[in-house]
């Protein structure tokens, strides 16, 4: 085989040169007195990009159609799973947007394609971009895997009345971060959706019926089992209190100046405040007229005396005039003095003798 750039060796065949780069303006020059064989090419592309663009449009056309068809499919299977109960709206509105938005986004991706954008490059910016973005919103991006937990279990719906993180009132709002209280002073209160799920959450009106607990204190002379009887009559007589389970009342307490007594009776979760204040004043009311007496709790008052030294004269005088037996078995020395007792005695302070 002959080698290059030796003696004798042939030439290298060269490649053909490439064409130079048209300018611009001579580009458009011969395009316009070209005739229609410069303007063919031109056409065609034309005509094949209009054709991408026409079909871009029918498919973002079919995709939010298809958005549109999916989401209220996913309403009815949501709506056909609770059977005649009522679907939760926040749930449904949830699923509803989450099915709309992903059929949106597939649609999104199948019209860039189409019409030649390299939706890989795009996709790893976004996905980049999606990377920071948690990192700076850590916060609230737990706020919605929290809210997204709240819309799967369920803890608590719009319109119950809850306590969370120690805060009672009524569920107006709840959404992927925050949800909303109407608390009992009509205060708009919003929690986190992370400190909601992670706090324990009491629903009051997830349940048909709600107990009422009261307690009552008669006197110990009162009749006992006339106190029962009409608390069993009152909680009876009141049409907001159910039949089932019947209302209970027993002797709970023995205390220092009462005995107590306690109602329970089951009512609704929307009437039971007021239900509650209604039979507290329709138990006083019928004690009283019953002759059944609650009670003033005692009160011990402790007074202090004036000061006044003490009489010391009167002291040793009533010492004086005891006997002396008395004063031996006592253990009084002989002859004490009121000198004697601020000195010592005789003999202590004469000193032994000889």
């Amino acid at each position: 085989m002959p080698f290059p750039n030796l003696p004798g060796a042939p030439a290298p065949a060269h490649a053909a040169p490439a064409s130079p780069t048209v300018p611009l303006g001579d580009q458009i020059e011969r395009l316009v007195n070209g005739g229609p064989q410069a303007w063919a090419p031109l056409l065609a592309g034309l005509l094949h990009a209009l054709i991408n663009l026409a079909i871009g449009a029918g498919i973002l056309v079919v995709t939010l159609w298809v958005a549109r068809w999916a989401s209220r499919l996913a309403r009815e299977a949501l709506a056909r799973l609770h059977g005649r109960s009522a679907p939760d709206a926040v749930l449904a509105g949830f699923l509803a947007s989450l099915v709309r938005y992903t059929v949106v986004v597939i649609g999104g991706i199948a019209v860039l394609q189409q019409i030649g954008v390299q939706t890989t490059s795009v996709l790893a910016v976004l996905g980049a971009a999606s990377l920071a973005i948690g990192l700076a919103l850590q916060g609230g991006l737990s706020n919605v895997a929290a809210g997204v937990m709240i819309l799967l279990l369920r803890p608590y719906r719009i319109g119950d009345r809850v306590k969370i993180a120690d805060v009672v009132g009524r569920v107006h709002g709840l959404d992927l971060f925050v949800t909303r209280l109407h608390d009992l002073q009509n205060s708009v209160v919003f929690i986190p959706n992370s400190k909601a799920l992670g706090e324990v959450v009491v629903n009051y009106s997830m349940l048909e019926v709600r107990r009422i607990d009261m307690d009552f204190g008669i006197d110990y002379d009162d009749d006992e089992d006339l106190a029962l009887a009409l608390l069993i009559e009152i909680a009876k007589a009141d049409p907001r209190i159910v039949a089932d389970p019947p209302p209970w009342a027993k002797v709970t307490a023995l205390k220092d100046s009462s005995v107590t007594v306690t109602l329970r009776a089951w009512t609704s979760p929307a009437g039971y405040r007021d239900t509650q204040f209604d039979l507290i004043k329709a138990v006083k009311q019928r004690f009283q007229a019953a002759g059944l007496s609650f009670p003033y709790p005692h009160q011990v008052a402790v007074t202090q005396r004036e000061f006044t030294p003490p009489d010391q004269a009167r002291q040793e005088a009533e010492l004086s005039s005891l006997s002396a037996a008395a004063k031996a078995e006592a253990g009084v020395v002989k002859g004490r003095s009121r000198g004697a007792r601020s000195t010592g005695s005789t003999s202590e302070a004469k000193g032994p003798t000889g």
